[in-house]
C-alpha cells in the first residue's frame, strides 16, 4: 500500500507541475499578443531616407553591410 500512495503523491505532483506550466503558457501567449499589438502599424507613412538625408548616394553594399549590423551575418 505504501508504494500506491508514493505513486498517487508523484501522480498529484505532476498534475499540479503541468497545471503550473499550462498557465505560465497561457500568460506568455497573452503577454506575446499583448506586445504584439503595441507593436504593429502605427499608420504613419515610413520617411525615406533619401527625403532624410538629401545628396546622399546609398550602394547596395551600403544596404548590405547595415542588414549585417542589425541582423547578424546569419540571417542576410
Amino acid at each position: 500500500m505504501k508504494q500506491v500512495a508514493a505513486s498517487d503523491s508523484v501522480s498529484d505532483f505532476n498534475k499540479v507541475t503541468l497545471d503550473k506550466i499550462l498557465a505560465i503558457e497561457k500568460d506568455v501567449v497573452a503577454l506575446k499578443l499583448s506586445v504584439l499589438k503595441k507593436l504593429g502599424p502605427t499608420g504613419k507613412k515610413i520617411a525615406k531616407l533619401k527625403a532624410i538625408v538629401p545628396n546622399v548616394e546609398i550602394s547596395e553594399e551600403d544596404i548590405a553591410f547595415a542588414k549585417g549590423a542589425l541582423y547578424g551575418k546569419t540571417r542576410i
